[in-house]
């Protein structure tokens, strides 16, 4: 490569910024596709069983860690960050109140793999005019260890709930841009956790089994969202109001104290998900969540799961009149899994 090439590409890449910008990301940064010293601790990871049920990891192995395999050619990845954190109820004064459902904060708005992809194809078709490459979009959408390449790539530092984070904490999304234009890297940046573990000793579940390393199967976000079956009675408890997700992680983070509301309104929170209550999204129909969650990452876990979850949670919540006639409504579901959930939440508060 001439100096001159050298010198495009740097100016290419300082252009990306601001384009990325332009389309909402807080942060866009450039890294390598070398990630085999990565490749033990995921094999690892995987032997443990930690990925729970989710077989599809096992199956792609050691492909995350293969940007390369998973599209030949490549030779940078494009890492951006987008802020979504919602102007929305308090998250902790809904976890406060077991009457009320506590939905992940990312959840509350439109689908970020919509915005997202929309956005990174604009990014991508902008350089493209500009300097013709191959490429693809990745947004949670394919094998890709993400986490890791944004760190590489300067983006923020992996916390020890395995989450990127930077000053500004971890309210955001990722997504990649994988592209075969030799752009210069960022360097990674220092990590700044120290010796605080706030995250480790906030999961309600304990799923944060050592810093750096998550037992899936133990995980609310797991549990409500990945496993399509049964929600082992003993954790039911932990789950409190945890409908959707879990933030627990990320709200003990000191360093999102100094995280920035989103401007983006797709993702302002949608149907009162950040106020409702219980009882409310448990007498949802099938059509009612069919409609009322289109468009939304949860449209994803359907209508059966999204009882199951709330059915746990009631069981968590005060024994009211109003709370016991709603567990009551559904005790003869047309689904054995909501069924037996209904029953479990029945007999916490000493209803046969």
């Amino acid at each position: 490569m001439t100096g001159a090439d050298a010198e495009h590409l740097a100016g290419l890449v300082q252009r990306i910024r601001e384009w990325g910008k332009a389309l909402g990301f807080s942060a866009v940064t450039i890294g390598g596709v070398d990630l085999a010293d990565a490749e033990p601790g995921l094999m690892d990871w995987l032997a443990a069983g930690f990925h729970g049920e989710m077989d599809y990891m096992a199956r792609h192995g050691l492909k995350r860690a293969r940007p390369a395999e998973l599209l030949p050619g490549t030779l940078r990845v494009i890492s951006a960050r987008m802020d979504y954190l919602p102007d929305a109820a308090d998250a902790r004064a809904a976890l406060d109140d077991p009457a009320r459902a506590y939905v992940s904060r990312y959840a509350l708005g439109r689908d970020y793999h919509k915005v997202l992809r929309k956005r990174l194809q604009q990014l991508a078709d902008r350089i493209a005019a500009e300097v013709p490459h191959g490429y693809r979009v990745f947004v949670d959408s394919a094998p890709v260890l993400e986490v890791e390449l944004a760190s590489r790539s300067g983006a923020g530092w992996r916390g020890k709930h395995t989450l990127l984070l930077d000053r500004t904490g971890s309210w955001f999304f990722l997504g990649e841009l994988f592209t075969d234009l030799p752009l210069p890297v960022d360097a990674p940046v220092q990590p700044h956790c120290g010796s605080c573990s706030a995250c480790i000793g906030a999961c309600p579940t304990g799923a944060i089994v050592a810093p750096y390393q998550v037992d899936a199967r133990r995980c609310i976000s797991y549990l409500t969202i990945e496993l399509q079956g049964a929600i082992p009675e003993a954790l039911r408890p932990l789950l409190g109001n945890r409908i959707y997700g879990c933030d627990d992680c990320q709200l003990a983070c000191p360093w999102n104290r100094f995280a920035q509301l989103s401007a983006e309104p797709d993702f302002a929170p949608r149907h009162r998900l950040d106020e409702a209550t219980l009882c409310e999204l448990f007498a949802w129909s099938a059509e009612d969540f069919a409609t009322r969650t289109a468009g939304s990452a949860i449209h994803r876990i359907g209508h059966e799961r999204w009882l199951r979850n709330i059915a746990v949670a009631l069981g968590n919540a005060p024994a009211t009149p109003e709370v016991i006639a709603a567990l009551r409504s559904r005790a003869d579901d047309e689904s054995a899994l909501v069924r037996e959930h209904v029953a479990w939440a029945l007999a916490q508060h000493g209803v046969g």
